[in-house]
C-alpha cells in the first residue's frame, strides 16, 4: 500500500479484481510480431543443421521467449486498457520486432542489434512496473527482478561484441542467469530478493497466454509447409504424401497439447512457484518443441532421401516438447507422467533405428512411426482427460 511520503501508483494501471484473467487486444497485437520471429527461429535451423546450428538456434529462441514470457507474466498485473500500458507494449513490441529482424545473423553482424534489443526489453519493462506500482509489493519484486536482468544484459552485451565464435559460449552463461533467476527468487545477498510467495499471480491468465502462443508455433508450421510446397513447385504424389502426414502430425500435436492444457484442464497447484515451472519453463520447451516439429516437416517435405540431421530434428522436436509436458505435470498436478515417458523411450528407440539405417530408409519409414507415437498418446491423454481432469 501507498504511505504518505510515496507517491501513489499509476491511477488505472492495474487490473481490475472482475477482470483478472482477461487478455486484452493489446496483448494479441503484442504476439503478432512472434508470428515472424519464429519464423526466423525456423530458417535459422533450417539453414545451419549443424551441433552448432542448434545451439545458436537454441540461444536465440531462448532469448525470444524469455522477452515474450517475462511481458506476458506483467501483463498479469497490468490493465491492458490503460494507455500507459498500451504504450509499453507498442514499445517492447518494436524491440521484439528488432530482435527478429536480427536473429539470421545473430552470430554474425547484427548481434549487438539482437542483443541491445532483448537487454532494453529487460531494463525497460521493470522500470516500468516499478514507477508503476511505488509503494507496492510488486514494485520491489521488480527491483529485484531488474537487477537480475541488467546483470545479465552485461553478459548479453559483452557477447555481442565478441568474435562470433566467442559468441555462442558468452551468450549460453547470460541464457543461464536469465533463465536462474527466477530459480533463486532474483536473491542477490545483502541486496534484494522476492521469494515467489511474493508474486500474486493469475493462473487462467497465464494459461491462457501461453496457450495463445503454443497456437503461433503450430501456426508457423501450416506457414513452412506452405512455403515448402510452392518452392517444390510441382504437386507429385509424394509431396502430397509429405504434405498429408505433416498436415496430421501438426493436428495430432495440437490435440495432445489441448488434451493436456487446454480450457477444460481445470485443478492442479496455483502457487507461483507452481505457475513458473508450468509455464516460464515447461512452455518454453513445449514451444521449442513445436518449433522443430514445424521444421522437421518442411525437410520431410523439401528432401526424399534421410540423413541424419533430418533423423534428428524429427525425434527431436516430440522428445523436446515431451520433455516439456513431463515438466508441466509434475509442476501443476504432481504427477509423473508415465505414458510420456514410455513414448520418450520408443521415440528413442525410432531415432536411434533411423540413425543406424537412414541411408537405406524412405522419409516416411521415419515418419510413420513417430506419427503413430504422438497420436497413440494424444488419444490416452484425452481419455485420462475426461476421467481425471489432466493427461
Amino acid at each position: 500500500m501507498a504511505t504518505e511520503t510515496t507517491p501513489p501508483p499509476w491511477r488505472g494501471i492495474g487490473r481490475r479484481a472482475d477482470r483478472r484473467s482477461e487478455v486484452g487486444p493489446v496483448e494479441l497485437y503484442f504476439d503478432l510480431v512472434y508470428v515472424f520471429a519464429i519464423i526466423q527461429i525456423s530458417h535459422l535451423l533450417i539453414e545451419h543443421l549443424t551441433w552448432r546450428g542448434f545451439a545458436e538456434t537454441a540461444v536465440v529462441f531462448a532469448a525470444i521467449w524469455w522477452g515474450w514470457n517475462y511481458t506476458a507474466w506483467a501483463m498479469n498485473w497490468l490493465n491492458p486498457n490503460n494507455s500507459r500500458v498500451q504504450l509499453l507494449n507498442a514499445v517492447l513490441m518494436l524491440a521484439s520486432l528488432g530482435m527478429a529482424v536480427a536473429i539470421p545473423y545473430a552470430f554474425a553482424d547484427s548481434g549487438l542489434l539482437f542483443a541491445g534489443c532483448f537487454v532494453f526489453m529487460g531494463i525497460v519493462r521493470p522500470l516500468f512496473m516499478i514507477v508503476g506500482f511505488r509503494g507496492e509489493q510488486l514494485a520491489a519484486n521488480y527491483r529485484a527482478l531488474v537487477a537480475w536482468s541488467a546483470l545479465a544484459g552485461v553478459v548479453w552485451i559483452v557477447g555481442a561484441v565478441l568474435p562470433p565464435e566467442e559468441r555462442l559460449w558468452v551468450w549460453l552463461l547470460a541464457v543461464a542467469i536469465d533463465y536462474a533467476a527466477p530459480l533463486v527468487n532474483f536473491t542477490i545477498p545483502g541486496l534484494v530478493t522476492a521469494p515467489m510467495e511474493r508474486w500474486q499471480t493469475d493462473p487462467e491468465h497465464l494459461a491462457e497466454r501461453n496457450r495463445l502462443v503454443f497456437i503461433i508455433a503450430l501456426g508457423e508450421s501450416i506457414l513452412l509447409m506452405g512455403g515448402a510446397l510452392t518452392d517444390e513447385g510441382v504437386a507429385d504424389a509424394g509431396i502430397l504424401l509429405s504434405l498429408l502426414t505433416g498436415f496430421i502430425g501438426l493436428t495430432v500435436l495440437w490435440w495432445n497439447y489441448f488434451a493436456l492444457a487446454g480450457h477444460d484442464v481445470t485443478g492442479g497447484q496455483g502457487g507461483t512457484g507452481a505457475l513458473r515451472f508450468a509455464f516460464a519453463y515447461a512452455h518454453a520447451l513445449m514451444v521449442f518443441g513445436a518449433i522443430l516439429v514445424a521444421v522437421s516437416i518442411e525437410l520431410r517435405i523439401s528432401h526424399h532421401e534421410l540423413d541424419p540431421a533430418i533423423v534428428l530434428v524429427v525425434v527431436g522436436g516430440p522428445l523436446v516438447y515431451l520433455a516439456g509436458n513431463l515438466l508441466f505435470l509434475r509442476s501443476r498436478f504432481s504427477r509423473v507422467a508415465r505414458s510420456r515417458l514410455v513414448a520418450a523411450a520408443v521415440l528413442l528407440a525410432i531415432g536411434a533405428a533411423g540413425l543406424a539405417w537412414y541411408d537405406r530408409l524412405p522419409v516416411m519409414a521415419l515418419t510413420v512411426p513417430v506419427l503413430l507415437v504422438m497420436a497413440t498418446l494424444a488419444f490416452l491423454t484425452a481419455r485420462s482427460r475426461s476421467a481425471q481432469g489432466t493427461g
